[in-house]
């Protein structure tokens, strides 16, 4: 078997014309007359085209089919969409929109796919029972996947051209299904909630309902990542949702937040406050506490454990871990579901009726007030004593 190669095609002669020469993808490229600076800039370009390109010649593919184009995209997306050195949730949520596609058209020609073929799948999306936001957000992948198309030279810039004029899903003029919103969970359905959920995960709720902060920074927390040199800590999340967008994110903790956090500084720097691992320790010495069978008899601790477990705690909770729990512990009390998010909800709410929009916004960490108006829900009160007096 020849060994593979990842040198860079020579700049050669081509002693019949006397033109500068190079040859990709079996595909000769003439540069204009051999040993001058222009067919050395010619040649430069070229080869930055086909390396950008993944080593292939960037130029519209004939009969370049809806499959092809996917594959080629999610190669790109494999790479370009990564957090930590891995792929992020976005991959997933590309390749589920690209599924409908691909069911339908997927030996179509991806310079024939049209607003008629997008509004199809569009209707098919509808039929599996997805939300209108939903549809919406898998047709903007779609389109997007058609213009990186466009950008790399593989299909004609008509086709997304044609496809930016398919509209989203207006609500109350399609028979998708409408999702409700997300509202705040009241304190007293968190207060049942806490006496069933494992030591570890209650303190994560305490922590998440006195500063606000996203349930993937509560997870994340680790020793090294506050600032304790204050009276008001500052945390700065290594990994945070809008940090791709060159933005800082600082959530402050309060006095009765570091004393929800306090114990668990006191680990490795680097390792995360809130663990798993803890947590089953804590589960396992609390069954032994309460075991009502003597020692001489039946097991003793660790000795039943399997060698090679199928699943194993983690060093940190993640989001989906973190709701899971929370979930299981509504069952236990008997009291409706609700999930993470909603505390951050809570907050929000709170902070605008005390101290305003902005205040709002800046705690919670975001750009624009219109995203904190999502978050806080407005405070109708105010407007029932207002009409009360005038009204």
């Amino acid at each position: 078997m020849p060994l593979l190669s990842n040198s860079v095609p020579r700049y050669r002669k081509h002693r019949a014309s006397g033109q500068a020469i190079v040859t990709l993808g079996g595909k000769d490229f003439y540069l204009g007359p051999h040993g001058t600076k222009a067919s050395h800039l010619q040649y430069d370009r070229v080869i930055a085209e086909w390396l950008h390109n993944e080593r292939t010649i960037p130029e519209p593919e004939a009969g370049l089919t809806v499959v092809e184009l996917f594959a080629a995209y999610k190669r790109f997306a494999v790479k370009y969409y990564r957090k930590n050195g891995k792929p992020t949730p976005e991959v997933a949520c590309i390749l589920q929109a690209a599924k409908f596609v691909k069911d339908l058209y997927g030996r179509t020609e991806a310079a024939d796919f049209g607003p008629l073929a997008l509004q199809v799948v569009q209707g098919r999306m509808v039929d599996a029972g997805l939300s209108r936001n939903v549809i919406n957000k898998a047709c903007g992948r779609i389109k997007r996947i058609f213009k990186w198309g466009v950008a790399h030279q593989m299909i004609p810039p008509a086709t997304w051209q044609a496809l930016a004029t398919v509209p989203g899903l207006r609500k109350g003029r399609t028979d998708a299904r409408e999702t409700a919103p997300v509202l705040p969970v009241d304190d007293a359905t968190v207060d049942q909630t806490l006496p069933e959920l494992p030591e570890v995960v209650a303190d994560m709720v305490r922590f998440e309902r006195l500063t606000g902060c996203r349930p993937s920074e509560v997870c994340n927390v680790r020793p090294c990542d506050i600032d304790t040199s204050g009276d008001v800590w500052a945390y700065r999340p290594e990994s945070h949702k809008t940090e791709h967008h060159g933005r800082a994110r600082i959530i402050f903790i309060g006095p009765r937040a570091q004393a929800v956090l306090r114990p668990y500084l006191l680990r490795e720097k680097t390792s995360y406050c809130f663990a798993p691992q803890d947590s089953e320790r804590k589960r396992r010495r609390e069954q032994h506490e309460n075991r009502q069978t003597p020692l001489q008899y039946g097991n003793r601790p660790g000795t039943n454990r399997k060698r090679k477990p199928r699943r194993t705690p983690g060093a940190c909770y993640t989001k989906d871990s973190y709701r899971r729990a929370i979930q299981r512990a509504c069952d236990l009390a008997g009291v409706p579901k609700w999930h993470p998010n909603q505390l951050r909800h809570s907050v929000g709410t709170e902070l605008r009726k005390r101290f305003g929009i902005e205040a709002a916004q800046v705690t919670l960490g975001h750009k624009d007030a219109n995203v904190t108006e999502v978050y806080a829900e407005r405070d109708l009160q105010k407007a029932a004593d207002i009409m009360r007096e005038v009204g």
